[in-house]
């Protein structure tokens, strides 16, 4: 049996110019995926800037897998288009949880996460502990695509009784 760790919620932000694939717009949606688990947003009708500000959450049980993020075009008629793709890494989230960060003062930047050739992060994004919780804003320039980027927070939730980390 596998062991839960705790919960990471992910607040899909919003999209930011994303690519087009209806006549003048796109109406898309975000699927995100890691391991077994998949959970997506609500489609944003006509914007290629859409603004989800939905929570998922993804139980971890294995926080060396990767998070997968995809964003859709919802057509009605045939299959849903692609509209790029971006993953990223929980794994300098996950190092800054287990340091027990309770007496810091809020707003401490924690670390400083550099894109790379292992995640699709499009600027540096810090990890940062405050009001209680460790929280890291990112944002993703998406891939296989022609322009996009989607803008999320990372904050993590312990769950009373897991292995926790």
């Amino acid at each position: 049996m596998e062991h839960l760790m705790g919960l990471l919620r992910i607040h899909i932000h919003r999209g930011v110019n994303l690519a087009i694939r209806d006549v003048r717009s796109s109406d898309p949606y975000v699927v995100v995926r890691m391991g077994k688990q998949k959970l997506k947003t609500r489609v944003v009708k006509k914007s290629v800037n859409p603004e989800w500000n939905e929570d998922l959450t993804l139980s971890i049980v294995d926080p060396t897998l990767p998070v997968k993020l995809f964003v859709y075009d919802k057509d009605t008629f045939s299959l849903d288009d692609k509209m790029g793709d971006a993953e990223f890494d929980i794994g300098p989230f996950v190092e800054a949880l287990r340091m027990r960060l309770s007496g810091l003062p809020s707003g401490t930047t924690i670390t400083k996460v550099q894109p790379s050739r292992q995640n699709c992060l499009s600027e540096e994004s810090s990890i940062i502990w405050t009001e209680g919780k460790l929280v890291q804003n990112i944002c993703l320039r998406l891939r296989n695509v022609e322009s996009g980027e989607v803008e999320l927070q990372l904050e993590w939730v312990d769950i009373p009784g897991s292995r926790g980390l």
